[in-house]
């Protein structure tokens, strides 16, 4: 069932679609118009189950529906009902929005579609025209988390900063603001959330040097209400305000220089009973905290949740899971809030189960740690102290006061990112998309920072993946995702749904009993929400990341997910990306009804590029200065070790690399408008020469791999076997 992305709606006809939607709590939405949401319909979400009106479906961000029609008994019947091609095949993060009929979606290189939610068809489409060379100042790809509707307006960050309203009856932009300075690399990838009227915003950057905060801007005209700074700035320009005053007594040095990071770039909760607005708070800039604080400190507030007046953006309290964060372990990851039963007494909780591999229960009406406990195995601490809320450290993890190198678990990646999380209050338990993957920390001695560099002042060239058999295959076998059911109250796991790779898919949980899951593998699966029993599964053709979510129209329960491969552990990692072999990357919508008869195209098949270096001419020392400078350069990109992920090109395959379109390329700019931009100004020909010298040591490396390979398993003892 292939869709056409063209055939233009006008307003009348989403209006009508709005009409044919409505079931009995949306009586008065034909005369509300399109994207009619507001505080009234969010705090009563649960009065309307058929629809998905913000990121989480309610302001508690649960990621659980009330629909029964698709359950643990039926769901075996799940069929394909319709899909739509993307243009976009970079990764795909968002979690769809649907009121009232209309499925309202952002793709990588923020763009916007509004679809017929029945049947795929597409009603509008926006693209905000982002400039290609933008690309290079995202540290984990052009991906976008989602929209925000509010009052007939459809809200999208952008990646090169901006905050757009949208026209949700046709597509129009209404206004446009831009919420960061763009001569700094900063980036936006989340999700605006909407309260009370403003549009809340964060942004990202950090690995780059940028000081981070969070925006409300009025929903109605773009002005700017409030701003909160997560980090202090230059003591010397005055502090913002008296939070920022107090969070530069936790800092020493210039950090200012540096940015200090924090950005926030994911997680903003608001709680409508307390009036709380929460925000998570990201890594240090650079992450190596003797480069950014030469005495220590907790550096607040880095890796921290923050509570804010909704209203006025003003500091209420703040819980800090990394003091002196040094890992790039975020508190970014998303937040949930519910109501627990913990010893026999009611609690309104947050919970969070940030980058650091704990998982957390906080009192959200005053910042209190109710308790803290590991979701994995973790090396960096062995608890958390109850009395003082801070992490029991293992002291050989402080990588920047020893100046030796440390093999952690988890790493950069977390044993939780950005994912969404799903709670059940039908369950009492939380599903968790988790991750196990290590990383070497290893200092730089000779870090300065770089005006195109990934300023996390760690040597990445030591730290790449080692290329002898063994110790490669050892590395990668301790890499996986299980998708984790969690007892928030017992701080326990209750089941586990292995997954051979990290990044998988976000989670939904419903009232039927089910718990949804797409991963990277390629598949849409549902599991029974008691025990993970697998009840059913689809082949997606390409790895399915994105946030899952349901809902209802004329009497039918849909289930919607979006494919296409990308984000960090697309891009960096190199070899552990590529566990499973590779995969396509076809950017899709795909929507599932009890029922469905759809079927998608067949899969194209995986491009597999003859590998044919030309010879080495290199020095074995412009090698090894190659290898330094693709780490600080490239590496974020296209891999580490030279071995790309599959988004983006496969140097060691690129048949530009030995010839002069090399330099048209990384010098000269000729592939700015796809993100490539030119690195003249950190790279010279004798430089470019040793990168290029390295990349096709790589090239060998690797041919000589894949005949060792090819031979072991025609060779006699493994034919006897």
């Amino acid at each position: 069932m292939g869709l056409s992305k063209t055939g233009w709606l006008c307003a009348g006809f989403a209006l009508s679609l709005a009409v044919a939607a409505c079931g009995p709590a949306q009586k008065d939405n034909a005369k509300r118009g399109p994207a009619a949401v507001d505080t009234a319909r969010l705090v009563g979400a649960d009065d309307e189950p058929g629809n998905w009106m913000s990121y989480g479906r309610t302001y508690g961000e649960q990621h659980y529906s009330p629909l029964t029609k698709i359950s643990a008994d039926n769901v075996k019947n799940l069929g394909l009902a319709w899909y739509f091609d993307l243009d976009t095949n970079r990764g795909q993060e968002a979690t769809p929005i649907v009121v009232d009929g209309v499925m309202y979606i952002s793709t990588a290189w923020s763009k916007v579609k509004a679809l017929d939610a029945k049947t795929g068809k597409l009603m509008w489409e926006f693209d905000p025209q982002v400039p290609g060379e933008w690309g290079v100042k995202a540290c984990c790809d052009v991906v976008n988390r989602g929209v925000a509707v509010w009052k007939g307006k459809v809200y999208v960050g952008t990646i090169d900063g901006r905050l757009i309203a949208i026209d949700a009856a046709n597509g129009k932009q209404i206004w446009s603001v831009v919420t960061t300075d763009q001569k700094q690399p900063y980036t936006i990838t989340g999700a605006p959330r909407v309260v009370k009227d403003k549009v809340i915003i964060g942004n990202g950057g950090a690995e780059y040097g940028v000081r981070g905060y969070v925006s409300a801007y009025d929903a109605a005209t773009g002005n700017m209400a409030w701003r909160f700074y997560t980090v202090p700035g230059d003591p010397a320009k005055g502090f913002e305000n008296k939070a920022m005053e107090m969070a530069a007594k936790t800092w020493t040095g210039e950090w200012w220089k540096l940015g200090g990071g924090g950005t926030a770039w994911d997680a903003i909760v608001y709680d409508p009973e307390t009036d709380y607005l929460y925000i998570g708070v990201g890594n240090g800039s650079p992450w190596n905290q003797r480069q950014r604080s030469p005495q220590g400190g907790d550096n607040l507030f880095l890796s921290s949740i923050v509570a804010l007046k909704a209203e006025t953006g003003e500091y209420v309290w703040h819980y800090q899971t990394t003091p002196g964060e040094s890992w790039d372990y975020t508190a970014v990851q998303p937040i949930v809030l519910a109501d627990l039963t913990i010893d026999g007494a009611p609690r309104k909780v947050l919970m969070q189960a940030p980058k650091n591999g704990f998982f957390y229960v906080i009192d959200r009406t005053n910042g209190k740690l109710i308790s803290a406990k590991p979701i994995q195995n973790i090396t960096w601490a062995t608890g958390v102290d109850m009395k003082t809320g801070r992490p029991i450290e293992n002291p050989a993890a402080r990588y920047a006061t020893t100046g030796k190198q440390w093999d952690a678990m988890p790493g950069p990646l977390g044993a939780h990112s950005w994912q969404p999380m799903a709670f059940s209050p039908k369950t009492g338990l939380m599903y968790i998309p988790t991750n196990e993957t290590g990383f070497s920390y290893i200092p730089d001695p000779n870090y300065k920072p770089e005006p195109m560099g990934f300023n996390v002042g760690l040597d990445f060239g030591a730290g790449s993946m080692p290329q002898d058999p063994k110790i490669k295959a050892a590395a990668l076998s301790g890499v996986a995702g299980p998708l984790v059911a969690w007892d928030p109250v017992a701080q326990k796991a209750v089941w586990k749904v292995p997954h051979s790779t990290p990044n998988n898919g976000g989670v939904l949980a419903t009232a039927g009993g089910l718990v949804f899951q797409g991963n990277v593998d390629g598949e849409f699966a549902a599991y029974r929400d008691t025990d993970g029993q697998k009840l059913w599964g689809a082949p997606t053709q390409s790895p399915a990341m994105s946030g899952s979510m349901t809902y209802e129209i004329d009497g039918e329960q849909y289930v919607a997910v979006l494919t296409g491969w990308g984000g960090a552990w697309a891009l960096s990692p190199g070899e552990p990306s590529l566990k499973g072999g590779k995969r396509r990357n076809i950017g899709r919508v795909l929507v599932y009804k009890i029922g469905g008869k759809a079927a998608l195209p067949p899969a194209p098949p995986v491009v597999e590029l003859p590998l044919t270096p030309p010879a080495e001419t290199a020095t074995e020392a412009q090698v090894a200065e190659g290898k330094s400078l693709y780490a600080k350069y490239c590496s974020v990109c296209h891999g580490d070790a030279v071995v790309s992920g599959g988004t983006l090109p496969d140097l060691r395959y690129s048949a530009a690399v030995p010839t002069e379109t090399f330099k048209a390329i990384v010098l000269d700019g000729a592939l700015k408008t796809t993100g490539m931009v030119s690195f003249a100004p950190v790279l010279d020909l004798p430089k470019l020469d040793s990168i290029r010298g390295y990349i096709i040591r790589r090239a060998h490396e690797t041919k000589a791999e894949l005949a060792n390979n090819a031979a072991a398993k025609v060779s006699p003892t493994t034919a006897a076997r």
